[in-house]
């Protein structure tokens, strides 16, 4: 299952030399789907694969084809062994080091492009270790200039990269003029940063200081053009927009529907890199040439019947298509229906977030294009959405974080995590896993009242294509965000596999109280929460008879809240009806973190003690009993006559 997390540096693979690495990396493999490699001298371990030859010839044979490289040797060791092999940031596989010890993760190599960095932030989370990264980037806290654009499918385009990136690292001011795609990453930037959004005003900063930037990243669907005499150190993005709106006649090559292509953006300063997809009418879907252009650049080819594209009001309707295929327009209809299909106010509306809108949806309206060495003639428009096509699968990690001490935190929920785009969650649980967020994550903290609207939002997210974190304290499927969240993908129609799902489960909080104060868990028990907001209270009240009555431990959660405080008093009454006066309670707030409070009582006297939605209370039956200061529930069942 975990896996998948990794599935962004498949082929991954894994070195090791020695017995003790081979017994650190071998279980990482399990986790993350790597091929651990081992010489023959270890040939006799389960679940290797076995070198010949020497090391660094395997290490050459390996390179080219795999995405993340794994050693468990010295760091010197692995610089001269792939010292002859290094070419290029953005091509060379994510190389990482775990020491002997197991106990620290370096990023030794392709940090950022290649994600090296990101990779030991994994790795680290699934040893237990602590993730060495020497970039500047990190130190900063800030999300690298060359990948910040990488979780809404962004183009890296063309720059300087290595000085944008230097200017960053001494802290001097870098200018974002942001044209296109989305703003969330601007929203989750730590203060203090040094990008300044827009063009300075020369206005003074200070009394003796103007604005004026040393570097400047461009974020546009245009093309820039950027001189080598420049002051200013130059990079662009480009967000994937456009849409293009393709009619043709049938028969029509791939090389002059490319060429209209080309000559179009061109015609309008527009960047090929910036192209989401191809728009057409249904009539077209199996065009080969379209088909085949579509599947050389990897861009979705979205088609759609005549009725639909007669519903956009284009500014050059044609009689003449109108009565081939049944619609005025196909180029322009089709950019524009797609353009303004997605729903934007969903990504934005919960974070006051402002897409970047074009004054005019279509851009380039259609332009007829022929040659005389090609059969055949293209249509062509263009059309700018204002939400980018990320070309990504998203996923939903549904995270149990467990009772808040990140020492009681699963190494897999720790990993979901660090590996998502976002993380989603109610403030408290969010503040309590600040320490595994990383930079560039889009962080959303939503009040307690507000459990759909998380569900909601993650899945918008989710549906975008971006992977996001949704957190819940305890255990996610135990009165957590799980359910919420499948709940809101089946009235959505979800077909089970997009976006993809997984839950990764963590200490509850009858776990975490019971664990504080001994075994009142060890015989038959059940759980009920007493509020009333998504339960009827005599549901609540049927369930409470109902335990007491059949001598279940009990576990309450939500006991009592600022505006609810009744509840707590008539679960009192009712076991009180069933159960001794003096049968063990333990009240346990805020198990495993700083203002954690224990309590162990008896049930006549339990409403004595301060409770709220922050309380655990752990109702003993009538074999439990307390021995110093312990509260214990014999395996064996005692029956009283």
């Amino acid at each position: 299952m975990m896996a998948s997390v990794f599935e962004n540096f498949q082929p991954l693979a894994a070195i090791a030399t020695t017995p003790t690495g081979a017994q650190i990396l071998q279980p990482l493999c399990q986790t993350t789907g790597g091929t651990l490699w081992v010489p023959n001298s270890l040939s006799t371990l389960e679940q290797v694969a076995v070198y010949k030859g020497s090391l660094k010839d395997h290490i050459a044979s390996l390179w080219p084809n795999h995405r993340a490289l794994v050693f468990c040797l010295a760091a010197g060791a692995v610089v001269r062994l792939i010292a002859p092999l290094l070419t290029d940031k953005s091509s060379d596989p994510a190389v990482v080091v775990v020491d002997q010890g197991g106990g620290f993760v370096i990023s030794l190599c392709s940090g950022h492009q290649g994600g090296a960095d990101q990779l030991t932030r994994l790795i680290a989370s699934q040893l237990d270790s602590t993730p060495i990264l020497t970039g500047a980037a990190a130190d900063l806290g800030l999300p690298g200039v060359d990948v910040l654009g990488i979780p809404f499918g962004w183009y890296r385009g063309e720059g300087d990269w290595t000085r944008v990136s230097a200017v960053v690292a001494r802290g001097e001011i870098v200018q974002v003029i942001q044209e296109a795609g989305s703003t969330l990453w601007q929203a989750h930037l730590r203060d203090g940063h040094p990008f300044y959004f827009g063009f300075p005003d020369n206005r003074a900063t200070t009394e003796s200081e103007s604005i004026s930037p040393k570097a400047r990243i461009w974020i546009s669907a245009t093309q820039q053009q950027f001189s080598p005499e420049s002051d200013l150190a130059n990079v662009q993005w480009y967000p994937r927009v456009l849409w293009l709106g393709i009619g043709c006649e049938r028969g029509t090559s791939k090389q002059l529907i490319e060429m209209a292509i080309r000559q179009t953006c061109e015609g309008y300063g527009l960047s090929e890199n910036a192209i989401a997809g191809i728009a057409t009418i249904d009539l077209k879907a199996d065009e080969v040439g379209i088909v085949q252009l579509c599947q050389e650049r990897h861009w979705p080819l979205r088609t759609f019947p005549a009725e639909v594209l007669r519903s956009v009001t284009v500014p050059n309707p044609s009689d003449v298509v109108a009565a081939e295929v049944g619609t005025p327009s196909v180029a322009e209809a089709a950019a524009l229906y797609s353009a303004q299909e997605l729903k934007v106010s969903k990504l934005f509306a919960n974070v006051g977030q402002k897409p970047m809108l074009p004054e005019q949806p279509l851009l380039v309206p259609k332009q007829i294009v022929k040659s005389a060495n090609q059969v055949g003639a293209v249509t062509v428009a263009i059309a700018q959405s204002p939400v980018e096509y990320t070309g990504r699968l998203g996923k939903l990690l549904l995270v149990g974080i467990g009772p808040g001490n990140l020492d009681q935190i699963t190494p897999a929920a720790k990993t979901a995590i660090s590996s998502a785009d976002a993380v989603i969650g109610y403030s408290l649980y969010i503040n309590l896993i600040t320490s595994l967020r990383r930079p560039g994550q889009i962080i959303e903290a939503l009040p307690i009242t507000q459990e759909s609207q998380r569900a909601k939002r993650a899945i918008e997210l989710a549906e975008w294509g971006l992977t996001v974190a949704v957190v819940s304290s305890g255990d996610c499927g135990i009165y957590g965000m799980a359910g919420l969240v499948l709940e809101e993908l089946r009235s959505r129609g979800w077909d089970g596999k997009t976006p993809q799902v997984q839950v990764f489960p963590g200490i509850t909080a009858l776990q975490a109280a019971a664990s504080r104060v001994g075994a009142p868990l060890m015989h038959d028990f059940c759980a009920i929460s007493l509020s009333d907001l998504l339960t009827p209270w005599p549901v609540i009240e049927k369930r409470l008879e109902a335990s007491a009555a059949a001598d279940f431990v009990t576990a309450l959660y939500n006991p009592r809240s600022r505006n609810r405080t009744e509840q707590i008093a008539i679960a009192q009454r009712i076991f009180l009806k069933h159960r001794k006066p003096d049968t063990p309670v333990a009240i346990v707030v805020s198990a495993y973190r700083e203002d954690e409070k224990i309590t162990l009582t008896t049930l006549d006297k339990m409403l004595e003690i301060p409770i709220d939605m922050l309380t655990m209370v752990l109702i003993g039956n009538q074999s439990t009993d307390i021995h110093q200061d312990w509260m214990i529930t014999p395996r064996g069942y005692r029956i009283e006559g």
